[in-house]
């Protein structure tokens, strides 16, 4: 009687439960290991990829101007997640007040399909050009540049006030804060929805307030400190080359400028400082700091795109 062949059968489900044997196994092995899900193909900015609950994402980070190219679809939808930062502003000069931060905006699932997408990183602004202590009065510190990413723009932050004669912040993405007797500018200027930004202080006893931030207004007399600014994940937990160490999980963006003797808001804001004021970080749009002479420069701001890849 023969006996039964010692060779196997290669029988077995496929990945629906389904009784499948021999090349017909085969076959279902191989279609199912070949299904792999992608994200978006692009280029552009500086690549950076992070895992986030489990999930892998990909940061485009544009730390000067350029463009994102998207060349195919993706598996997990064709949208992204921006962070778009403006410029910081000025900050004034004779005791004067710190520049406001520069516009914060950041939003999910925005949608993209094939083709480029201009990104523009706004420069900071400038800080005063003279310290103002006898006539003629000297100036306040400029506006930075707004940055943009297609159809957004943050607005650059306000310069803020010199330290006499009742001078107003200048209005921007987050206002400047105001010279003594003066008002802080507007943030949120022009207004969008959520709010890009924060006023600035008001400015009093001879010395000018701190900046307005992404997260929080400049204060006034005695402290003068800049706005906080916000904190973003979209480049990734770990990604430490960007933003500022701020007080909550995540990297700072928009941190407003300290007036005189104030401190810089989280998010890049620059402090003041005695002869010159502390500028506001490079790529956070952080508002320069005050000085009892010339104040200091806004920092230039920063565009990052995002979005799943696995």
């Amino acid at each position: 009687m023969a006996g039964k062949s010692s060779q196997s059968n290669n029988r077995g489900t496929d990945l629906f439960g389904n009784y499948v044997s021999g090349k017909f196994k085969e076959y279902h092995t191989a279609q199912f290991a070949s299904t792999v899900l992608t994200g978006l193909t692009a280029t552009g900015g500086t690549i950076s990829d992070y895992t986030d609950g489990g999930s892998s994402y990909r940061a485009h980070v544009f730390t000067s101007s350029g463009t994102f190219d998207v060349t195919a679809s993706g598996d997990y939808g064709d949208t992204i997640d921006y962070l778009v930062v403006a410029g910081g502003g000025g900050a004034g000069g004779a005791r004067g007040a710190g520049g406001g931060a520069g516009g914060f905006r950041t939003a999910t699932g925005f949608p993209v399909s094939s083709g480029s997408y201009t990104v523009t990183v706004g420069g900071g602004g400038a800080a005063a050009t003279t310290p103002g202590f006898s006539p003629p009065p000297g100036t306040s510190g400029s506006n930075g540049v707004d940055s943009t990413f297609s159809s957004i723009t943050s607005s650059g932050g306000g310069g803020g006030a010199i330290g006499w004669n009742g001078n107003a912040g200048l209005n921007g993405g987050s206002g400047g804060g105001g010279g003594d007797g003066g008002a802080g500018g507007s943030g949120n200027t022009p207004p969008v929805s959520p709010p890009q930004g924060n006023n600035g202080g008001p400015g009093g006893g001879n010395v000018g307030g701190g900046g307005g931030g992404a997260g929080a207004v400049g204060s006034g007399t005695p402290t003068n400190n800049g706005g906080n600014g916000s904190p973003s994940v979209i480049a990734g937990p770990s990604n430490t080359s960007v933003g500022t160490p701020g007080p909550a999980p995540g990297r700072w963006f928009a941190g407003g400028g300290g007036g005189q003797l104030g401190s810089g808001g989280a998010g890049g804001g620059g402090a003041h400082g005695d002869p010159s004021g502390v500028a506001g970080t490079t790529n956070t749009g952080g508002g320069g700091g005050s000085a009892p002479g010339i104040g200091a420069s806004g920092g230039s701001g920063i565009v990052i795109v995002s979005y799943r890849t696995l």
